[in-house]
C-alpha cells in the first residue's frame, strides 16, 4: 500500500518544487495538498483516510501552521502522526514552539533549488521507507 503525505503550503511554487523533487527520486506516494490551515484541519478531522506523514509550513493563511499542529497533537486519532515542519521561517520562537507542541522535525527550506529537492527528498526517503509508526497513530 503506498503511503500518502498531506503537504500543507500556501505557496504554489513550494509546491511544485516539493512536488518535483518529490518526483525527481520516483517517490510514487499519494500527495494531497493543502493550501491552508484550515483546510488541512479540515481533511485531518474529517473520517477520511489520515495520510502517514504531514508536511506542514508554518505561515499559512487562516489557520497558522503552529495552530495546526496544536490541533494534531490534542485529537488522539491524529496525535501520532509524523509531523515535520517545513518552513522558510528562522525564527527561533517557531522553532522551539514547534518542538513544544511535538513536532517529529523542523527543516529550514534552503533558498537554493537543488538543496531544496535533497532535503524534500531525505525527508520523503527516510519518513516514507525507514520510519516505523503504530498502525493505527489515534490508538493510546
Amino acid at each position: 500500500m503506498k503511503k500518502t503525505i498531506l503537504l500543507v503550503e500556501d505557496n504554489p511554487d513550494d509546491v511544485e518544487l516539493t512536488l518535483e523533487a518529490f518526483s525527481e527520486i520516483n517517490l510514487l506516494n499519494k500527495i494531497i495538498v493543502a493550501h491552508d490551515g484550515a483546510e488541512a484541519l479540515e481533511l485531518l478531522l474529517s473520517t477520511a483516510a489520515l495520510p502517514q506523514l504531514i508536511l506542514l509550513d508554518l505561515k499559512l493563511p487562516k489557520v497558522d501552521g503552529l495552530e495546526v499542529l496544536r490541533q494534531v497533537r490534542a485529537t488522539p486519532r491524529t496525535r501520532r502522526l509524523p509531523v515535520v515542519i517545513l518552513t522558510s521561517s528562522k525564527e527561533e520562537s517557531d522553532l522551539v514552539r514547534s518542538y513544544d507542541l511535538g513536532v517529529n522535525s523542523y527543516v529550514r527550506k534552503p533558498v537554493d533549488f537543488n538543496q531544496f529537492a535533497q532535503a524534500v527528498s531525505q525527508l520523503g526517503l527516510y519518513w516514507l521507507l525507514l520510519n516505523e509508526v503504530p498502525s493505527d497513530p489515534g490508538v493510546k
